[in-house]
């Protein structure tokens, strides 16, 4: 009788030692994805960043050129968001699929890169 005890004392030993280290393993791995999708994200960040400040003041630039040519400075900075506009069009209804598949297949390669 003492013998089956001392066989459960020690199951349950080993199965709380079990649950414990399987606790700090998805810990770790929380903490490993987390840690890369942040490593990833600063330096997107920072290049998507300088591109929109690249594009805000190439769209000023030429918002104010276009606004000389045409006889008032309105003038150009509607010129500026028609365009914007028609690319925004173009890119809704012609690549927003395709833009989606990309983005899709992009954080999934991210996450299963991250697990392995």
């Amino acid at each position: 009788m003492e013998e089956p005890t001392k066989s459960i004392e020690s199951l349950l030993s080993k199965a709380t030692e079990y649950g414990k280290t399987s606790y700090e393993l998805i810990k770790l791995k929380a903490l490993e994805k987390t840690s890369d999708a942040l490593s990833s994200f600063i330096p997107n960040a920072t290049v998507f960043l300088i591109i929109g400040s690249l594009l805000l003041f190439s769209s000023l630039g030429l918002a104010f050129w276009l606004g000389e040519i045409l006889g008032r400075i309105c003038y150009g900075f509607f010129a500026v968001a028609v365009f914007y506009a028609i690319i925004a069009i173009v890119l809704h209804f012609f690549m927003h699929q395709w833009l989606k598949k990309i983005f899709c297949n992009y954080f999934i390669k991210k996450i299963l890169n991250s697990s392995n």
